[in-house]
């Protein structure tokens, strides 16, 4: 997300300069050539404060955009440190008390005094979905008007690009079969497993076949589900795919059956190739992306019952691809990148 707002943002009349925490991964040669990237020696967010500080003495930019919970706590503590006055804005990409549901008591006290205290600085703390700013607003009080809404850079032209390669996989070439995908870290976060419950139920009733794409920490464990479920031989887990969105161009149907989000980035992207979806109604973000149920199924989390019914129902009668195309109209990249320059004060359009 934040190589493509970049690359929205580098087209902007600003200067544009990255600091970046252990730069590597593949989202690294993403980043504009026309952006200033600044590879901080630091290892560490935490242990970045006296550079960011040094960075805002000798830069003096006109605002600053810190990503994730502890990027923010280091850039405030960097303003304070370097006597500056820089605007910071806060990004926050996850509902946080979804994500701290089943950490210890310390841990989510921990988080939360330190929200409480630091947010409130901000120039502004930008949310991914309205679901992540009302969470956010009840844990630290801060006011409706320091949290605004602005979606995620989710659909650029090289996501549209990408989509069309051919993807050689015997599944994707037999249209007859129809082909379930979901696509996630294998972790809790994603419920796999549930999805898993959910395939099994709709074999029942109908051919069909599951890809996965991911890796994580259940691979074992989603397999030897899928063996004890009877579906191993209608169930892949090819892994991690640099490119997903072929794979989701070809699919007959998207699920997303997360227990938590902050704004879902694979549905929006099935979204905008028009793929036909269904998802659970998890905090936060699907609800939004969906108009509560009126575009595509909204099922209850950990329900494979409910999954099953509902990728029954929209496998006999899918919608519109047009209709899922126009509802992520405010995800498209210039969209986003307009509204991070207005809400950071760098743009008055």
């Amino acid at each position: 997300m934040i190589a493509n707002l970049s690359q929205a943002l580098a087209l902007a009349n600003i200067d544009l300069d990255v600091l970046l925490i252990k730069a590597r991964g593949p989202h690294v040669a993403a980043l504009p050539s026309a952006a200033t990237v600044i590879k901080l020696k630091s290892r560490h967010t935490a242990t970045s404060v006296w550079e960011v500080a040094r960075y805002l003495r000798s830069a003096r930019p006109d605002a600053l955009l810190a990503v994730k919970h502890r990027a923010i706590l280091a850039a405030l503590r960097a303003r304070s440190l370097a006597r500056a006055d820089t605007p910071i804005s806060g990004r926050l990409g996850t509902t946080v008390s979804a994500a701290l549901a089943n950490k210890s008591e310390r841990r989510k006290r921990h988080w939360y005094r330190a929200m409480k205290k630091y947010y409130p600085r901000l120039h502004r703390l930008i949310a991914v979905s309205q679901g992540v700013a009302n969470d956010v607003i009840s844990i630290t009080g801060m006011p409706q008007s320091q949290v605004p809404v602005v979606r995620n850079p989710t659909i650029s032209p090289e996501l549209l690009t990408a989509a069309q390669e051919h993807i050689s996989h015997p599944w994707l070439e037999n249209p007859a079969t129809p082909v379930i995908l979901g696509v996630g870290r294998l972790t809790e976060q994603k419920d796999f497993a549930t999805m898993l419950s959910a395939f099994a139920r709709v074999t029942k009733v109908r051919p069909a076949r599951l890809i996965i794409l991911g890796e994580g920490n259940l691979r074992d464990a989603l397999e030897a589900q899928a063996v004890a479920l009877g579906v191993s031989e209608s169930v892949v887990l090819p892994g991690f795919q640099a490119n997903p969105w072929a794979w989701m161009r070809h699919a007959t149907l998207f699920v997303l059956s997360s227990r938590w989000e902050g704004s879902p980035n694979t549905l929006t992207e099935a979204m905008a190739l028009g793929v036909p979806v269904v998802s659970t109604d998890c905090p936060s973000g699907p609800t939004e992306l969906l108009d509560g149920g009126k575009i595509a199924p909204l099922v209850p989390m950990g329900d494979p019952e409910a999954l099953s019914q509902a990728i029954l129902a929209v496998l006999a009668e899918p919608p519109d691809p047009r209709t899922l195309i126009q509802a992520v109209a405010p995800y498209h990249r210039d969209v986003s990148a307009t509204a991070y320059l207005r809400v950071m004060a760098l743009s008055h359009s």
